[in-house]
């Protein structure tokens, strides 16, 4: 009613009047700040949730159709299982009485925003608890996920969900609390902004003893040596989760600002979407590039790893640099990711998906790359942070495989891997429509 009244000129007159009679170092109020920094961690929590899926549908794509309906029945129930362990022990681990140390208290995480805003009264700082450990706990599903997909195809699964119990309730928070709880790496300098090593390499390191102590897929190496293909199911799939997960590095990377109350803040978050784009679309050009070179063709699923290995590269340190050279530490993530599966596979291990390549060795390099933009970092203190984790998660997760495979055996038999996990530990199909085993169980 108000501007047909009035001239438009007049309003934009009257509303810029306005703007300036508002000094330029107001701030926002404390419960507004409280407001703004809880909504910034609940909405990147759930794009990270949102991964799951993402991570679920690119190892659909990239596993044999015998194996799809397993490998989903994996990525879903890994993604509530950790959630149930970081709640029982983990966070708390990671985050409480830390102090400098190597790890926390053994505790269930409970939340008391209400109760603390009750005797605080007007004095708000921060963000709720509760949004600070649903932001946390999403992180922890994707280390995780990161084994799901080199251990694909080969291994039982209730083992693999006890090994997730291990990695999520114990490995995953005492190494992040190195770090990200203030803990002894933190004290040193170490800088990992959003997990390039804490939930990426974590999970690789993870995988890749995993991969090394399960053994490689039936016909996956020949008697001479030679690697042997084996596609994946359907392309589609793993196009789909590879955007998925695009889509979800937005609100790990972006939300990892942990604050979203002031200016600097938002010009922070603004910075990390872009430089988080650019460098996936560096590792996915680069990767594009290298492989009509290397290969004479286009290799779509080294293509979409190239993507992911921008995202993993970044991850350490997107706020710092300019788009231009976070494209460029994207493109190097790609290129490593092309030398680097054909690598892991003349070493004899097996990993299904190239999840090792992206997340570990892109991890790694990610990590390093940060003190290039971050002048409050350096090289060396990052190479502690690098060879401390990889050691500490190597170690535990070799004895935690090892114990598993000693007592309740990890390894589908030969039967069972060569009728499909989906047949052989659900009794059902991805696919049922194209009978390849639907008649050999019966009920």
């Amino acid at each position: 009613m108000i501007s047909k009244l009035m001239p438009k000129k007049l309003l934009l007159a009257a509303a810029g009047a306005l703007l300036l009679s508002v000094p330029a170092s107001a701030a926002v109020s404390g419960e507004t700040a409280y407001i703004f920094n809880t909504l910034l961690l609940l909405m990147g929590g759930f794009l990270v949730m949102w991964m799951a899926a993402g991570f679920a549908m690119l190892e659909a794509g990239l596993v044999r159709s015998k194996n799809v309906g397993e490998i989903c029945l994996k990525n879903i129930a890994l993604y509530a299982v950790a959630c149930v362990v970081y709640l029982l022990v983990g966070y708390e681990l990671m985050y409480t009485g830390v102090n400098g140390g190597y790890f926390g208290t053994f505790a269930m995480f409970s939340p008391n925003d209400a109760a603390a805003l009750a005797e605080k009264g007007a004095d708000y700082s921060g963000h709720t608890t509760g949004s600070d450990f649903f932001f946390q706990v999403v992180f922890v599903a994707t280390a995780a996920s990161v084994v799901s997909g080199t251990v694909a195809e080969r291994i039982k699964l209730f083992p693999f969900m006890i090994f997730t119990v291990i990695l999520t309730g114990l490995i995953y928070p005492i190494q992040g609390s190195w770090v990200w709880g203030q803990g002894w790496l933190a004290e040193k300098g170490f800088s990992d902004f959003a997990g390039s090593t804490l939930v990426h390499s974590c999970g690789g390191w993870a995988a890749l003893m995993g991969a090394i102590i399960l053994g490689p897929r039936i016909g996956k190496f020949g008697p001479d040596g030679k690697v042997r293909p084996m596609p994946g199911s359907n392309m589609t799939l793993a196009t789909l989760g590879t955007f998925i997960l695009w889509v979800g590095w937005f609100g790990f990377n972006g939300s990892s600002q942990l604050a979203m109350a002031s200016a600097s803040d938002a010009v922070a978050i603004s910075n990390v979407y872009v430089n988080t784009n650019m460098a996936a679309c560096g590792g996915l050009i680069a990767a594009m590039l290298l492989t009509k070179v290397v290969y004479g063709k286009a290799d779509l699923s080294m293509i979409l790893n190239g993507a992911l290995a921008g995202l993993v590269a970044i991850t350490a340190g997107p706020a710092t640099p300019t788009p231009l050279v976070a494209t460029l530490i994207g493109a190097v993530g790609g290129v490593l990711v092309v030398f680097s599966v054909p690598f892991v596979d003349k070493l004899k291990i097996d990993d299904t998906v190239g999840a090792i390549s992206v997340h570990l060795v892109c991890g790694i390099w990610g990590t390093m790359a940060v003190p290039f933009t971050n002048p409050d970092t350096h090289f060396g203190t990052q190479a502690i942070g690098v060879l401390a984790i990889g050691a500490f998660v190597s170690l535990t997760s070799a004895i935690a495989w090892f114990a598993l495979k000693a007592t309740v055996g990890i390894r589908l038999s030969a039967e069972d891997e060569e009728l499909g996990s989906d047949l052989a530990e659900m009794g059902m199909e991805a696919y049922p429509e194209f009978g390849r085993g639907s008649q050999k169980l019966s009920f």
